[in-house]
Order: C-alpha cells, then structure tokens, then sequence
C-alpha cells in the first residue's frame, strides 16, 4: 500500500469513527496491527476472563498471541480438537470479561455487518460478555450494507471455507451459492449492529493496513 492510500484510508477511518461513535461505540485509529494490539491490551485488565472468535484478522494481527503469553484468563475456543471442548468454550465465552473478535464489515455509516455460521461470535456481540473488542483492517470498509453483504458473501466466505475445508459452493467457484448444507454452509446467521445500548461497551479498532478477509 502506497503513501497515498494510506493517506486516502486515514481519511476514510477517521470518517467512520465519527459514525461509530455516533452510535455510542468507541472507536480508534492505529496505524498498523502492532498498535491495533497494543491498544486493545490497554483496555483488558490483568486477570480479566478473555475469550476470541474465529478471526484471521485476530491471529494476523498478533493479539491472540499476545493473550496467551500476558496475565489473562484467555480461551481460544478454536484451539480444541475435540469438537464438544470447543463448543462447550463457545459457550463460556458468553460470561468473559472481554471479549475479542473481528467484523466482516463496517459501512462508511457506522454499522457493522457480520455474518456466522455457528453464531457464537454474534451472539457474543449481542449479549453477554462486558466489553466487545473489535480489530478491523480497513478492507473491511463498505458504502453500505448491502455492499457488506456482498463482500462477506464474495470475498470473504469463500476463503473461509477453503481454510475450513467446508465444502460449499464458493469454496469450489469464489462465487456464494446460497447454500443450505449442513455442517457446511458458514452463512447462517446475518446480524447488523447498528448501536450500542450499553455505554462502554463496544470498542471498534480500525486499522490502515489489510487484515483478514
């Protein structure tokens, strides 16, 4: 990314901060995913319970790593083999003190659009645990929800399901088929976020550099 695009991308972050915070969510800008990291730490008390997503964006950045390595109580439910340990974390993620993930997409308005196939991220988001940390590269950013949609859908499920050898249409054509396979289909649960009613909460950490899909 050229100097130019970055300066173009500053400005468009910083466009949709002010939307975010309109809709009582925090937000800041980090130059880079070394202090995108660095700032979500700030925020997680020594000791506090953390739980994650499922999130490339998480594991580019470093914070998963950095997690484990720091005085927290963190749970990375995707690092257990046996599938019910797994799920059984998922749900306990749903009592953490913060809990850590990305988004699939965040409109120039301010409202972040993701889509999962377990739901355990979403739900996470909605309710449950006291904070909500999200680190967002800024090519997660869109017009519209509409657009984000369609980029999760087009961009973003395809590669997922190849990294989850999930065998979906888009993972054989780049192209969402609108399956309905179980066990498989990744795009079950659409959930917009378009405010926060709990102040405090929900921090947003948008990032001038390309993480995740």
């Amino acid at each position: 990314m050229d100097k130019n695009e970055k300066a173009a991308n500053k400005v468009k972050i910083q466009h949709v901060i002010k939307a975010l915070e309109r809709r009582n969510m925090a937000s800041y800008y980090c130059e880079d995913s070394q202090e995108a990291v660095a700032k979500a730490l700030e925020m997680i008390p020594e000791g506090a319970k953390v739980a994650c997503g499922g999130s490339m964006t998480l594991a580019e950045a470093g914070l998963k790593e950095a997690l484990k390595e720091g005085e927290y109580d963190f749970t990375d439910p995707f690092s257990f083999l046996d599938a019910e340990k797994s799920m059984e974390a998922r749900r306990q993620a749903l009592l953490s003190d913060v809990f850590v993930t990305s988004a699939n997409a965040v409109t120039l308005d301010g409202e972040i659009v993701n889509i999962d196939g377990t739901g355990n991220r979403m739900a996470a988001v909605i309710f449950g645990p006291k904070k909500v940390i999200f680190i967002v590269g800024v090519n997660k950013l869109v017009l519209s929800e509409k657009d984000a949609v369609d980029r999760i859908k087009n961009d973003a499920c395809s590669p997922n399901c190849i990294r989850l050898n999930k065998k979906t249409p888009c993972a054989l054509t780049g192209k969402c088929g609108n399956c309905l396979s179980r066990g498989n289909t990744v795009c079950c649960h659409t959930v917009t976020t378009r405010f926060s009613s709990i102040d405090d909460r929900m921090h947003v950490i948008l990032v001038n550099e390309k993480l995740g899909y």
